[in-house]
């Protein structure tokens, strides 16, 4: 009995999860219908994911021997659905583990400290607890205080991410109404902070004529299969198609080959997406249930799109700018000894455009410019950095895309690397986060005092 609890209920991370989500419907006191129905849906999300994630796995191996052939290199796509949906057979468990207790760790902390943040961003929860899951079992960790030491930063991270960001949202918005919750926080801090040094936010770039016919951009399916069309070509150019033809597509046509390739690598991610939003469906509403009766003024931490619509072509501007500072980060992550990170579009178009919002917010023009082109960078170099320290996971062909979790997974993985005890390494990341907490706080009484 204690073999099937453990080993075949909770460390299944489909049924585990549905678990959650059982108990958060019960606990909202909802029909039994909508309880079975919330509960299965989520179960069969995780199913999905799997299922997308063979999905890209097999196309992800296709491009990267082409890549390998046509350049010698290794090519690595980040993909964050991808990267989690891969890592789901290893690290499902501790992911789910520390994803259920990190969303409760984040109520407790709104409750007791400052930070009235509630972030409801499920689909970046997930990926930060894997990434967290990850580093943490690769430094040695494993059991109860892996759990606990994971729950304990994935919370905190829900806190002061949107901490930080703050002052710069209530610039976007001119408001406090709501707060950015959304692990590419680093990258748009970093606009809005150079953007005050370096321009004049005056100078908007909603002043700016830009066609709508690039508004297609902004469907996420689209997007994806237009990038890796044009991905799956160009490589499929250089690696010739008698290679391809080959060794790879069986006798098919190179460019019909390469074009399909693109597609399923855009279906994978659209079936995950698709898993995702069933999974999430039935747990956020519960966290945000539970979250709205025990925190008094919360302010809900949204998705990063949610400041698209205060500067529209600032979203444009911002991405082209990424996208191309990641093209030619892509020539020079060589240069440094570090792996070839091909630029995505869906990394560069959600955390660009929200950088240049962030940079036009506090610099103008100039500010989403050369604030958008440095978060291009960050996303480029920090996942190339990233890859020793995610283990076996760092050989995938993809890896996670956004600003924050090259940091966090930086920092963790390079405190494991140093330290050889568990608990040394614990007492540390924990000492950290309380640095972290004191810093923020004083910031907040500082603001308060000013304000008042």
């Amino acid at each position: 009995m204690i073999d099937l609890l453990m080993n075949d209920i909770l460390g299944t991370p489909e049924i585990l999860v549905g678990l959650f989500a059982f108990i958060g419907l019960l606990v909202q006191r909802k029909m039994f219908s909508d309880v079975i129905s919330g509960t299965l849906k989520t179960v069969l999300g995780f199913v999905i994911l799997g299922a997308g994630a063979s999905v890209i796995q097999g196309s992800l191996g296709q491009f990267s021997s082409m890549f390998n052939h046509a350049f010698n290199v290794d090519g690595v796509i980040p993909n964050n659905e991808a990267i989690v949906a891969v890592a789901q057979d290893s690290f499902g468990t501790e992911t789910a583990m520390i994803m259920l207790f990190g969303m409760i760790t984040n109520i407790i902390l709104a409750r007791v400290t400052p930070f009235k943040f509630i972030f409801l961003t499920g689909h970046h929860i997930m990926f930060m607890a894997c990434l967290i899951a990850v580093i943490l079992t690769t430094s040695g960790m494993s059991g109860f205080s892996m759990i606990v030491l994971g729950a304990v930063t994935l919370g905190s991270l829900m806190v002061l991410f949107p901490a930080l960001l703050q002052p710069y949202t209530r610039e976007i918005t001119q408001s406090d109404d709501f707060a950015v919750g959304h692990f590419g926080s680093m990258g748009y801090f970093v606009a809005g902070f150079i953007g005050r040094r370096i321009g004049n936010k005056s100078k908007s770039t909603e002043e700016i004529n830009v066609p709508k016919s690039l508004g297609f951009l902004r469907d996420t399916s689209v997007a994806v299969s237009l990038t890796m069309v044009i991905l799956f070509l160009v490589v499929g150019g250089f690696a010739g198609s008698s290679f391809i033809e080959s060794e790879l597509s069986g006798g098919q046509n190179f460019l019909v080959f390469s074009f399909m390739q693109g597609l399923t690598f855009a279906a994978g991610v659209y079936i995950i997406l698709a898993g995702v939003r069933m999974i999430l469906g039935e747990i956020v509403p519960a966290f945000k249930g539970i979250a709205d009766k025990m925190v008094p003024n919360a302010k809900p931490a949204l998705d990063a799109p949610t400041v698209f619509p205060f500067a529209n072509n600032a979203v444009i501007l911002g991405f082209m700018i990424s996208f191309v500072a990641g093209l030619i980060s892509m020539f020079l992550l060589p240069v440094f000894g570090l792996a070839v990170i091909v630029p995505g579009l869906v990394p560069h178009f959600f955390t660009g455009a929200a950088a240049g919002v962030f940079g036009n917010a506090t610099g103008g023009r100039a500010g989403a410019i050369v604030g958008s082109a440095a978060n291009g960078i960050m996303i480029s170099f920090l996942p190339a950095l990233l890859l020793p320290v995610l283990g076996t996971l760092g050989f995938e062909s993809t890896t996670f895309g956004d600003a924050d979790f090259g940091v966090v997974g930086l920092i963790l993985g390079n405190i494991s690397n140093i330290v050889s005890s568990n608990m040394l390494f614990a007492i540390i990341v924990l000492l950290l986060l309380a640095i972290c907490f004191a810093a923020g706080w004083r910031s907040y009484k500082k603001q308060e005092s000013s304000t008042s």
